[in-house]
């Protein structure tokens, strides 16, 4: 029988590095919107940065790698919970985006005069 410390590493290891995976689907959802949506919402600026996102985490995950399950679902971070961590790293992308689309519609207007 594991004792509750074992039990909780069991049940955690499956959960490391699910940020990863969370880029990763974030970056192909909009690649693949960006081929419908019209081009007014700049999908192919959010997409470049979510793949520059995922990148640098593959990049930072191998380079720290030291064995063991490739994909996990923790974290030894101040976030542990990988999935949570992979949507507060969504967040500033979001909001940069969203800025950028702001900017080019102000930008519009004032050239339209």
């Amino acid at each position: 029988m594991l004792s509750w410390h074992e039990n909780k590493k069991v049940a955690t290891k499956e959960i490391k590095y699910m940020w990863l995976i969370t880029s990763f689907i974030a970056a192909v959802a909009v690649t693949a919107v960006w081929i419908f949506a019209p081009k007014k919402y700049q999908l192919g600026f959010l997409g470049l940065m979510l793949w520059g996102l995922s990148l640098m985490v593959l990049v930072d995950h191998i380079m720290g790698y030291e064995g063991g399950a490739f994909v996990e679902m923790e974290t030894d971070g101040l976030i542990p919970n990988g999935v949570v961590l992979g949507i507060t790293m969504l967040i500033p992308i979001f909001v940069i985006w969203e800025i950028s689309l702001v900017h080019s519609k102000f930008k519009e207007k004032i050239t339209m005069r």
